[in-house]
């Protein structure tokens, strides 16, 4: 679509249609306008999949591995690919914009957040997510690059100022957005903190350098709140207020403009990246321009049209309401801005095994084991979960393997203990808004078990409970008492106690129970199966005034007030209430849990049951260990919780949690073929880490987690993944802000380059990661002279001298010894992987750009190249770089 085109379009509407398209008409869909043949535009979170418009566990979505697993390929190909099956996922669920990549640095490694972000450096980021970009666009799906800029930590994100030099912001927490904006990204999302003074969603920094140094031509959306005025936001280039509606935009900014605070202009600038938004993405086909349209037009109220969106499915644009549509989310996307009650059916099924846990906890990023696992052929056969399972692979790092205890020889081994808290249950993905729903899970224990059926015994334990929070209810524990099918049912309820609208669920966790006017409570409602006699543990979860009843006794009657302004705590985490209940197994109990849905207090609710602790701790650990010394090897699964590791907080340390570490070191003491898998998001301590001969760090691997695991441990796959970031035992910064402010002083030294400069050492380098075989670095060769502003390609020649075929990231750095402006020790420049069979050479091209010999001058305004000899520096991490040349600049 042409500019003249969409001018026409901006024409058409008068100042009220225009400033009505600016926010949303739900939390997660944009208003339709007929008038201009414009659809509404749906949107979803990611990164690690696509769980449409709202929550809801019958609508399941692919879940890959984590930001920090892909940036620990190193691969931007694999990036690309993910991206676009993402896509496809986005197309079939009626998305067009995906809220992701997340392209916020891991400054330090006690952000709760990590998990969801790529890497500490700025070029690997910016490279792993533009990559991810194209994927995504590639299928006509909108990536939105986010959050805008300096939001690398939690505490207290939506109000913080972070204080970051000018130099700093634009060679490290700019760059990656730069990046994206080079890639096309069709989509930026401001953040909640402030920059230097200025809160992101007013922030200069949205014109100057992203619209108009940049040239980015797409939508600033805010993240969801973020917009917290009206003339302000307005007046800046933030074009989009999400959620809607939004207090501040509406009537509010129709009447600024009316006033002369905010230009017309302004509303019209963006109202045209919107529009252009919505051409990219299939979201508009507008009426052929008549000879009498009206410079100003006049909405048609009560007019339906009919459009025919990218996915080939007609929809109804009716925007005679602005009342908000439920969020109960449907298979298409709504181009209706009045209310749907559709409800969504489960996408995909799991056959040979059972589900009843896999949709359980999974929002919360926790997927129970399914053995056997398969789904049905199509977008989501075979060669889908090979990449998601070649991609766990290729994230894993091998961070130590004394002796070359892997990978394990299946042939040479009769029993293989697999210990710990997240063998059978692993954390496959983050806490917080980036949750989604998987088809099914692949635990650690299950890919062990098929990689090892009729080959070999695998006995579990799990050692001891690293998460205590209560379970919610699943389709393995409880029924409906209305219709007896497996799972729960959940009601609306009028002031009354009258319902209004019923439906079954498949989890006590109902984070968006659906939108229904005049209600005024959640109630969930089952018949409890207890699995064993006595005491179990019943809770109910929700802000406001909750209930819990078992048979009809009142248990709990408790008014629980909001503690908290941050969304992901508000509509993803209210806090549990328990209560102890005497039960017997197999007597049926009927629980019923109620909220009420105060203002302001989100929707969520849940209604959970544990069953009594059999034992003691010290017996769990001590069974665990007996088990591990009568095996041929053991495979130790630790990893952190939820409350450790997800959006809205940042850990207060590193350690693992429980007596994890205790765990790993008592099986060590037994058997000296103990693998330690760590199950995180980002770097634990691992104060253990020389006690045991080998240490393979598997990231939340997503739903193929088992298997790409399992491919690693006995040799069907190399251990693909190099560090993304330095896994110490200590961060270098804080991120608590002192009066509101978090000061950025370590400047340009973000993580390894903070280590270079310390006279500790970390535990692992940023780039360190070990293969199946060995690679000897012989020669580095890079021109002798580069032109200021131009680019230059080092050559490293290198071979593989172990016993089998495989890969390397070969990796340059740059450094400045002599230099009249301050630089870091030396920083990543380019890198490049490589494969050879045993024996041979390879020679990796990295292209190093003009942007890495270039500093930012604040006094003017610009990249400057030092004229003057660089140093480059080739190898294999941060730290073991046996290769140098020399480059001369200008």
């Amino acid at each position: 679509m042409t500019e003249d085109e969409l001018d026409r379009l901006v024409r058409t509407l008068d100042l009220e249609q225009k400033v009505r398209l600016l926010d949303g008409a739900t939390p997660w869909r944009l208003h339709a306008e007929p008038a201009v043949g414009l659809r509404a535009i749906a949107v979803s979170d990611g990164p690690v999949g696509v769980r449409g418009q709202g929550w809801d566990e019958r609508r399941t979505s692919l879940n890959l591995p984590s930001p920090t697993a892909l940036a620990a390929t190193w691969d931007e190909d694999l990036a690309a690919e993910l991206g676009a099956l993402l896509a496809g996922e986005a197309r079939r669920l009626g998305v067009d914009v995906l809220l992701a990549p997340t392209l916020n640095l891991h400054r330090s490694p006690l952000g709760g957040r990590h998990f969801e972000c790529y890497s500490e450096d700025p070029l690997l980021t910016g490279r792993i997510g533009a990559a991810y970009i194209k994927g995504v666009q590639s299928g006509g799906v909108a990536a939105t690059a986010k959050h805008y800029t300096a939001n690398d930590s939690e505490t207290e994100r939506l109000t913080l100022d972070a204080r970051v030099d000018e130099r700093t912001l634009r060679e490290v927490y700019l760059a990656p957005f730069e990046a994206a904006v080079e890639a096309g990204a069709w989509v930026v999302m401001s953040a909640y903190n402030g920059v230097n003074g200025d809160t992101m969603s007013e922030s200069p920094l949205l014109a100057e350098p992203l619209k108009g140094e940049w040239a980015f031509d797409g939508v600033v959306v805010s993240d969801w709140g973020a917009v917290r005025s009206t003339v302000a936001s307005a007046r800046a280039a933030q074009d989009l207020a999400m959620p809607g509606p939004n207090e501040y935009w509406g009537d509010a900014l129709v009447k600024a403009v009316r006033a002369g605070e905010v230009p017309e202009e302004a509303i019209d600038d963006k109202l045209r990246r919107l529009l252009r938004l919505a051409a990219r993405v299939g979201a508009l086909t507008p009426p052929p321009p008549t000879t009498d349209t009206p410079a100003t037009g006049v909405l048609k109220t009560g007019t339906a049209t009919t459009t025919v969106p990218a996915t080939g499915t007609a929809t109804t644009d009716t925007p005679a309401t602005d009342t908000p549509a439920t969020d109960t989310p449907t298979t298409d996307t709504p181009a209706t801005d009045t209310p749907t009650t559709d409800t969504p059916t489960t996408d995909t099924f799991v056959t040979g095994g059972s589900v009843s846990g896999a949709l359980a906890g999974a929002a919360a990023g926790r997927g129970a084991s399914v053995s056997g696992a398969g789904v049905g052929e199509g977008w989501d056969g075979a060669g889908v979960r090979a990449v998601l399972r070649r991609a766990v692979a290729a994230s894993c790092v091998l961070v130590r393997n004394e002796g070359g205890l892997l990978p394990l020889d299946p042939a040479r081994l009769a029993g293989v203990a697999v210990i710990g808290p997240n063998a059978a249950d692993a954390r496959i993905q983050g806490g917080g808004s980036a949750g989604v729903y998987p088809p099914y899970v692949v635990s650690p224990l299950d890919g062990v078990r098929e990689a090892l059926a009729g080959v070999a015994e695998v006995r579990h334990a799990r050692g001891l409970a690293a998460d205590d929070r209560p379970t919610p209810l699943t389709t393995g524990n409880a029924r409906n008492p209305l219709t007896g099918e497996p799972g729960v049912l959940v009601r609306l309820l009028d002031e009354d106690g009258a319902e209004l609208h019923a439906e079954h669920r498949l989890t006590g966790r109902i984070l968006e129970p659906a939108v229904v006017e005049g209600a005024a409570t959640v109630e969930i409602r089952a018949l409890l199966r207890p699995v064993a006699d006595g005491e179990w543990s019943l809770a109910v979860a929700g802000w406001g005034h909750v209930t819990l009843e078992a048979d009809g006794r009142t248990l709990i009657d408790q008014e629980v007030v909001r503690e908290t302004d941050d969304p992901a705590t508000v509509s993803l985490s209210p806090p549990f209430h328990r209560v102890p209940l005497t039960l017997a197994e197999g007597r049926e109990v009927e629980l019923v849990a109620r909220r009420r849905l105060d203002p302001d207090t989100g929707r969520a609710s849940a209604l959970a049951a544990d069953p009594p602790r059999t034992g003691d701790d010290d017996a769990e650990l001590a069974a665990a260990v007996e088990l591990a010394r009568g095996c041929d090897a053991a495979v130790v699964v630790v990893g952190t919780t939820e409350e450790l590791e997800s959006e809205g907080y940042d850990r207060e340390s590193l350690d693992l949690p429980a007596r994890q570490d205790e765990l790993v070191r008592a099986v060590a003491a037994v058997n000296p073929r103990t693998v330690v898998i760590v199950n995180s998001g980002g770097p634990v301590a691992l104060p253990w880490r020389e006690e045991v001969p080998a240490v393979l760090l598997g990231w939340f691997p997503g739903q193929e987690a088992g298997h790409g695991l399992a491919d690693v441990l006995f040799g069907a796959a190399e251990p693909g993944g190099r560090l993304p970031t330095t896994w110490s035992d200590a961060s270098l910064v804080s991120t608590t802000p002192v009066a509101g402010v978090l000061d950025y002083t370590e400047g340009l030294d973000v993580g390894h380059r903070g280590w270079l400069r310390s006279d500790d050492s970390p535990a692992y380098w940023f780039g360190h990661g070990l293969g199946y075989t060995s690679w000897s670095y012989e020669e580095v060769s890079a021109p002798g002279q580069v032109a200021p502003g131009a680019s230059l390609t080092v050559r490293v020649r290198l071979r593989n001298t172990g016993p089998r075929r495989g890969s390397e990231v070969v990796q340059v750095y740059l450094a400045r010894p002599e230099s009249a402006v301050d630089r870091p020790v030396r920083w990543l420049a380019g890198f490049a992987r490589v494969e050879a069979e045993p024996g041979e050479s390879a020679e990796a091209e990295v292209v190093i750009a003009a942007r890495a010999l270039q500093h930012w001058s604040a006094p003017d305004g610009g990249w400057l190249t030092e004229p003057g000899a660089f140093t480059v520096l080739a190898g294999r991490a941060v730290h073991d770089l046996p290769l140098h040349a020399e480059v001369t600049a200008g």
